[in-house]
């Protein structure tokens, strides 16, 4: 299984309704990409302070590498990964992604 784990800086005037519907339609592509098993979301609970502000994440489960590789050419993907890059500071600057086996 592949768990990938996406870490976020969002601009402050991003709205937690805003957030929720970001995650919500990434939590949707489950219904079109085969072997995304699953998705959790939220803000930084962490105590030891070395978020270096990313204070928002996220991970999904995917069942292999193949099906991570098609989520990650999958045009849904792409339009919700335009949207939330979009939200964030700096676009890109505040996004780090990072894939690990499980």
């Amino acid at each position: 299984m592949i768990r990938h784990c996406v870490f976020v800086r969002f601009r402050p005037e991003v709205s937690h309704e805003e957030k929720a519907a970001l995650y919500a339609e990434l939590e949707s592509l489950r219904e079109v990409v085969s072997g995304f098993l699953g998705m959790s979301f939220g803000p930084n609970l962490s105590p030891e302070g070395l978020h270096q502000g990313f204070a928002d994440g996220f991970t999904m489960d995917f069942a292999d590498e193949h099906a991570r590789d098609a989520y990650l050419v999958h045009p849904a993907h792409q339009a919700a990964g335009t949207k939330l890059v979009a939200a964030l500071e700096g676009g890109l600057e505040g996004l780090i992604v990072f894939d690990i086996a499980v």
